[in-house]
């Protein structure tokens, strides 16, 4: 597929993409002024909106990023422009990590708040929220977790589905799962059914086969790309990796459950465009946009000659293949610890 370059003041860069494919564009600058404008998208057109925009971090990054006591200020312009983009029965799903407060141990409420805000002042709905959980997530933030070792690791992003209407367009028969090892011998030898002391009507009907599980809202997708077709072009060209890329899982997973071929679907913080490389692949059409040009440039590595495989077409050996585990929190509690935790929880470093 052909790309095709321009170097343009906004005006023409407005209407006149970076690079683009038969079914995506992506644009340089920023996504306020970009999408706000009609030759670019029109009001009302967007089935799925799906990003994972700068998070609210103490510390600032080379992508840019916004202090987490300014974040609701700063995001709700965009909050304003995704509600007129979107059709009625579309989609917004964000995919937002948490903060820390500065020099302590406790937690920033900057993404719950932007939560709030979204659903009570811009009327979105919140259709589910989901949590991201990366098995392959380093122990941090390390001051907390390896040195005091009064926290554990943070391990989970939020990721807040939500839609101008109740009701928006989807389907998790798009999303189905393979039966786990312990579903099948439960299906195999039966069970017994009867009302459950939680109140829950385990009938019959549980006992039927349907080949496929409904997924929960947690995702287990380890973000572990390090040799993938972007690395290689980015490492080839000496431009910079882009630090803060999602896995492609992600945002296919939404696209599968909430969109159809031929689609629309934009991402304002795009980054490495990994949005635009799974919407091509699914025949989705696509719009990207990107404030930093030098990532946009790493981009071309996506549509470019090898592209990666679908994120559920490469296999795995042996009999859990697909399945993350996460241990038991009670595995090795084995008696009692004598060792005295601090009276001041640590406050001063030991």
């Amino acid at each position: 597929m052909a790309l095709h370059c321009t170097n343009h003041s906004f005006s023409e860069a407005a209407v006149r993409p970076a690079f683009e494919t038969k079914v995506g564009r992506i644009y340089v600058g920023d996504s306020l002024d970009i999408l706000s404008d009609p030759r670019v998208v029109s009001e009302g057109s967007v089935d799925l909106i799906v990003t994972s925009p700068p998070f609210g971090l103490t510390r600032k990054k080379k992508y840019g990023n916004v202090e987490a006591d300014k974040y609701v200020d700063w995001f709700r312009p965009f909050g304003q422009l995704f509600r007129r983009l979107l059709k009625p029965n579309g989609s917004l799903v964000i995919d937002i990590g948490g903060s820390w407060m500065p020099g302590q141990p406790t937690r920033s409420l900057y993404h719950y708040e932007l939560l709030v805000m979204l659903v009570k002042e811009l009327e979105f709905h919140l259709a589910q929220e989901f949590f991201w959980w990366n098995p392959s997530k380093l122990p941090t933030p390390a001051e907390w977790v390896n040195v005091r070792r009064v926290r554990v690791k943070d391990a989970v992003d939020c990721v807040w589905w939500l839609s101008p209407t109740p009701w928006p367009k989807a389907s998790n028969r798009r999303v189905l799962q393979p039966y786990s090892d312990s579903m099948k011998q439960l299906l195999a030898n039966g069970y017994e059914a009867r009302l459950r002391p939680s109140g829950h009507d385990i009938s019959t009907k549980f006992a039927r086969d349907n080949g496929r599980s409904i997924p929960p809202n947690l995702l287990a997708i380890a973000n572990t790309e390090s040799n993938s077709a972007y690395i290689r072009y980015c490492r080839q060209h000496r431009l910079p990796v882009h630090p803060a890329r999602f896995p492609a899982a992600l945002p296919e997973f939404f696209m599968r459950m909430l969109t159809n071929r031929g689609d629309l679907v934009v991402d304002p913080f795009a980054g490495s465009c990994v949005t635009g490389e799974v919407a091509e692949r699914l025949s989705r059409r696509w719009i990207c946009v990107e404030l930093l040009p030098q990532y946009v440039e790493g981009a071309r590595g996506r549509f470019v000659g090898q592209t990666t495989l679908l994120s559920g077409s490469t296999s795995r050996g042996g009999p859990d293949q697909g399945y993350y585990r996460i241990p038991h929190p009670a595995l090795l509690w084995n008696g009692d610890d004598e060792t005295p935790i601090p009276d001041d929880g640590s406050r001063s470093r030991r």
